[in-house]
């Protein structure tokens, strides 16, 4: 079992930064695949980036590469999304979640979830 709850969250102008923090409890943390993602008002969940158990593989949307970086602390439980270059369309609920295969985009593949953090991107 694997508990998570991100942190970070906030108003930000566009084109400013924001990085956040999902803490891990259990101690099957660095078996996982970790992954974020995002949800905005009136829409479905959507796939963000993930890494890999050992921080050596990445994957990222689109529509955030070059702008956002994913990274993991296996010894702090913990993993990081630094967002640079924010834009309003980037506004939404920010979840990290824990699965095996970092390489699957889809909400399926992850078995635990955090609560969430708001993201606002002000123009």
């Amino acid at each position: 079992q694997v508990q998570l709850v991100e942190s970070g969250g906030g108003l930000v102008q566009a084109g400013g930064s924001l990085r956040l923090s999902c803490a891990a409890s259990g101690r099957t943390f660095r078996n996982y695949a970790m992954g974020w993602f995002r949800q905005a008002p009136g829409k479905e969940r959507e796939f963000v980036t993930s890494i890999s158990w050992s921080g050596g593989d990445t994957n990222y949307a689109d529509s955030v590469k070059g702008r956002f970086t994913i990274s993991r602390d296996n010894a702090k439980k913990t993993v990081y999304l630094q967002m640079n270059s924010l834009k309003p369309e980037d506004t939404a609920v920010y979840y990290c979640a824990a699965g095996l295969n970092y390489r699957v985009a889809t909400r399926r593949a992850y078995d635990y979830w955090g609560q969430g953090t708001q993201v606002t991107v002000s123009s």
